[in-house]
């Protein structure tokens, strides 16, 4: 990686409404030309430069702004989303007439010292903006209130600095011979179809009309404290503490619920993020071999399914669970530094995220040979019999909890069979007995699409206790997991653990699996290996 070098005075992402300038060189500077500073003046954020070299001169300011070819000319296509984004923004203003309503995409995030995670914007705003990879650090979309009772959008941004800025070489977060060239407002505003202006305007905005009897601001909580101080201090003393974040609290469940019911468009998003899982999933299968003999194979399981994210998506959904052995009794196992062995189960846990920031969420578990071992068929094909009954009730006018108490019905008369309950199913069953939970505490599903716990705002009659309703997706994945160390069962069964998992579409006349693609039964998981690799 490429050293960067930090520049004093050029706009902190802590701070929006910073704009870009020309910045006069120091008067004092070292012999390099760089700005010469008492160790005991200089900010500790500004410490990083200490290694760097940077020139100053007006020399150099004058000829790195000349000689540049012209910027292409055009504005870009309207994104697919536009649209729909449109429809979502209108169905958000009904719930909030004549209030200010702010949905930050969030500032970049320091990994260490001068160095950034990879972007990505907070969810809300990429379900109202249709804007998606890492587009855009620092922009705001704020829903201005209309005088009959609708909304104007307006996406503030940092804009495209000119070449004869300080930013343009010397920025190393912001600056365009960093990280590229930022979108003009212009460019923004054609690829959403929203009203764009500089994040400089952004403070004013906020503040326009608020006071007694004025504007109330609501902005998403804990998506940038930027942004959301700057709220504050718009609405210093209308409200209290309390109140404030009673207010914002209410934004973020509606933009939660909002996206409970998905459209044409996130359900085409939905089966490309499933389709590029299926073939992640195929080249795992094929990197089996190698695995096996690695002395870290679940990380090469890893690898190969990351690998495959990165260059068919944006990224994948969530860290990858590659879990073999006893590793797969850890539900959120992701250290993923363990051996694959001959004999054993792998649990692979995985979903890709496209670039318009939909992901799959798809779990298989596979016998690392390609074959079941007795024992491994028993408690895959009880977990199987699980998520098959709880996709018999994956249809218009159940409730969404009927998933999972199907599924347990299931868990807990296997269990029982095998003589691992202190009592009998039924019991189990009941709400003081869950004896059978051992084995299988997680939940049955959770909705899916721009998270992979999508939703997780709505309220509980809007989720768990939601009568299903055409265009919801969630996953459907029970599981039965067996921990080396546990003594209440048979030895033969320690160590096993299984989870299958599947992306599922609610119908207008029942259910569709997404991710039907990718074999579940275990005869035809066995076929389906075998043929990957080739014997």
């Amino acid at each position: 990686m490429t050293e960067s070098t930090p520049t004093p005075g050029t706009p902190d992402a802590a701070t929006p409404g910073a704009e870009s300038t020309a910045v006069t060189p120091s008067p004092v500077t070292a012999a390099d030309g760089a700005p010469e500073t008492s160790p005991k003046d200089q900010a500790l954020a500004d410490r990083c430069s200490n290694r760097s070299q940077r020139p100053t001169s007006a020399a150099f300011r004058s000829f790195i702004a000349e000689r540049w070819a012209d910027r292409p000319a055009g504005t870009p296509d309207p994104l697919p989303a536009a649209g729909y984004a449109a429809a979502r923004r209108a169905r958000i203003s009904e719930l909030f007439p004549g209030e200010r309503l702010v949905l930050p995409a969030g500032p970049l995030k320091t990994r260490s010292n001068d160095t950034d995670y990879r972007f990505r914007p907070h969810s809300a705003f990429a379900h109202l903006t249709g804007l998606g990879t890492d587009q855009e650090p620092d922009a705001v979309l704020v829903l201005h209130p209309t005088d009959d009772g609708g909304h104007e959008a307006v996406l503030y941004f940092r804009p495209l600095a000119g070449r004869d800025t300080e930013e343009f070489f010397a920025d190393a977060r912001y600056g365009e011979f960093w990280v590229g060239a930022r979108p003009t407002l212009e460019d923004l505003a054609a690829l959403t179809g929203v009203r764009t202006a500089a994040l400089a305007e952004l403070a004013d905005a906020l503040a326009k009309d608020v006071g007694e009897a004025g504007v109330r601001v609501r902005v998403v909580p804990g998506a940038d404290d930027a942004v959301a101080a700057l709220v504050d201090a718009a609405r210093d003393g209308t409200l209290s503490t309390e109140e404030r974040e009673a207010a914002d609290a209410e934004l973020a469940e509606a933009l939660s619920e909002l996206r409970l019911v998905k459209d044409e468009h996130e359900v085409e998003e939905m089966r490309r993020a499933v389709a590029a899982t299926v073939a992640g999933f195929e080249r795992i299968v094929r990197n089996l071999p190698r695995a096996v003999e690695h002395r870290r194979g679940e990380r090469v399981i890893e690898s190969s399914f990351d690998g495959h994210a990165r260059e068919e998506g944006n990224a994948v959904g969530y860290e990858t669970i590659a879990a073999s052995g006893d590793h797969a009794t850890t539900l959120h196992w992701t250290r993923n530094d363990g051996q694959v062995r001959q004999g054993e189960l792998v649990l692979v846990d995985a979903g890709v995220e496209v670039d318009s920031l939909y992901t799959a969420d798809v779990t298989r578990t596979l016998p690392v040979d390609g074959t079941f071992t007795d024992v491994q068929r028993r408690v895959y094909q009880a977990v199987l019999d699980a998520a098959d009954a709880a996709f018999a009730v994956a249809r218009p006018g159940t409730r969404f909890r009927d998933l999972h108490a199907a599924a347990m019905e299931i868990i807990a008369a296997r269990l029982a069979e095998w003589g691992l309950l202190p009592g009998t199913a039924e019991e189990s069953l009941e709400p003081e007995g869950q004896f059978h939970r051992r084995w299988m505490v997680h939940g049955t599903s959770h909705h899916l699409g721009l998270d992979v716990h999508d939703c997780a705002q709505a309220r509980r009659e809007m989720y768990l206790d939601a009568v299903l309703e055409p265009g919801m997706v969630f996953t459907i994945e029970p599981g039965l997991y067996f921990k080396s160390d546990d003594l209440a069962v048979p030895e033969e069964y320690r160590g096993i653990g299984v989870r299958i998992e599947d992306d599922v579409l609610v119908t207008a006349d029942g259910h569709e699996n997404l991710s039907a693609a990718l074999p579940r039964r275990p005869e035809d998981v066995e076929a389906w290996m075998a043929g990957l690799l080739g014997r």
